[in-house]
């Protein structure tokens, strides 16, 4: 009931609409015990609601106008969540704030109807990042699920995989998280990565490339203990994750650490965990791994600023995990 609702008593089954800034949104829902009700019957649901970014130009007819004369929330069923307007937000009272081009609205509503929105109102969508309203009255539900994956996998009851794809099944079935979601989720250029990159190590295995650049290791460290010869793989292995993916280096190495270990003939395992944790140390480069790529814009980091900070972290990771290594898992 636009225009009215203030007035309006609510009762069981109501289906309501809040205007406030993302955070006030979920603190309500968790303190009024809100909840969405399932899709249909053109009723919002928990899979449909999110918050969208976008951007208004200068031919929006949202441009010199206000949610409210637009009849944004009537006509559209969107809401109007937050304005920012070169770098100053406004959280109060946006419904009546006269728009202006070059803003970034804040809107909230189903992606159908946000996509209309967007559309018919001549407004600019911004790339995704990843809002949303959260579900708090599944919340254990959730976490209570993926304990149990994880308790049932410990037990050896069932193989971890399969477990977590219960997990994920069971997620979209109970609409805790969208199919959409677990499909755009999905990591698949590591994916591809993966099965490129797992055939390369098997012909490096079978053509006897594994064998010719351990026996080149071993040959470098003649007349040197195992532990160095663990230690110069360690550094090897790094230098790899430095520039390619930690996944394709670790797949790569594994098969180079157990035939150093023997040609050794000592136990491989400190060698494979030597490459499990060398692998996972990029942080020389940018490009070492995805995480080093993302900071590096928002922070103003240029390609040489990573090795200031990576390279005595390497060194004192090398220093460390070597002894740790045999220790543990003793040659």
């Amino acid at each position: 009931m636009p225009g009215h609702a203030r007035v309006v008593q609510v009762e069981a089954d109501d289906i309501l609409i809040l205007e406030a800034s993302p955070d006030s949104i979920e603190e309500a829902l968790g303190a009024l015990q809100l909840e969405y009700i399932g899709k249909g019957d053109g009723k919002l649901g928990s899979r449909d609601l999110v918050l969208q970014e976008v951007l208004v130009p200068e031919s929006s007819r949202l441009a010199g106008r206000s949610a409210m004369s637009v009849r944004l929330l009537y006509r559209y069923r969107v809401t109007l969540v937050g304005v920012s307007r070169q770098g100053k937000r406004f959280r109060d009272k946006v419904r009546a704030l006269t728009i202006k081009p070059g803003d970034v609205l804040l809107l909230l509503g189903s992606e159908s109807r946000l996509t209309d929105a967007t559309l018919r109102l001549g407004l600019l969508p911004l790339v995704d990042r990843g809002h949303s309203v959260l579900q708090r009255e599944k919340a254990w539900l959730a976490v209570g699920i993926f304990a149990a994956a994880i308790a049932a996998a410990s037990f050896g009851l069932v193989y971890l995989p399969i477990a977590l794809g219960c997990v994920v099944a069971l997620y979209v079935l109970l609409s805790i998280v969208p199919l959409r979601d677990v499909y755009t989720s999905v990591e698949w250029p590591v994916i591809v990565l993966l099965g490129s990159m797992i055939p390369i190590g098997g012909a490096l295995e079978s053509t006897g490339g594994t064998a010719l650049i351990a026996g080149g290791i071993v040959d470098i460290a003649a007349g040197f203990s195992p532990v160095f010869v663990l230690a110069l793989l360690v550094i090897v292995t790094m230098t790899l994750s430095d520039v390619m993916n930690n996944t394709a280096t670790a797949v790569i190495a594994a098969p180079i650490a157990v035939e150093i270990a023997s040609r050794l003939g000592v136990s491989p395992d400190p060698f494979l965990m030597g490459v499990a944790v060398a692998a996972s140390c990029a942080f020389l480069t940018p490009i070492g791994h995805k995480n080093n790529t993302l900071i590096m814009g928002p922070g103003g980091y240029r390609f040489g600023d990573y090795w200031r900070m990576g390279l005595p972290l390497e060194i004192l990771i090398v220093a460390i995990s070597v002894p740790a290594l045999v220790t543990f898992w003793p040659l």
